[in-house]
């Protein structure tokens, strides 16, 4: 069984992504919202996760510096 702190680390990290992923989109001007977004194009939901991906990279390739 997980502990709390295991499992509040878990949502404040999915939390995160959330926020991460919304503000993507918005910038994009994908319409997403929380919960079922099946209404969305397979490119719309492509596009933005590989934006995020991108933006990851670039961050992580940043603080090696």
């Amino acid at each position: 069984m997980a502990s709390n702190s295991s499992s509040s680390k878990q949502s404040s990290s999915k939390d995160a992504m959330d926020r991460f992923k919304s503000e993507v989109a918005s910038e994009m001007g994908v319409n997403i919202k929380d919960g079922y977004n099946g209404d969305i194009t397979a490119k719309e939901a492509g596009s933005v996760g590989g934006e995020m991906v991108k933006r990851m990279i670039k961050n992580q390739k940043d603080q090696m510096k």
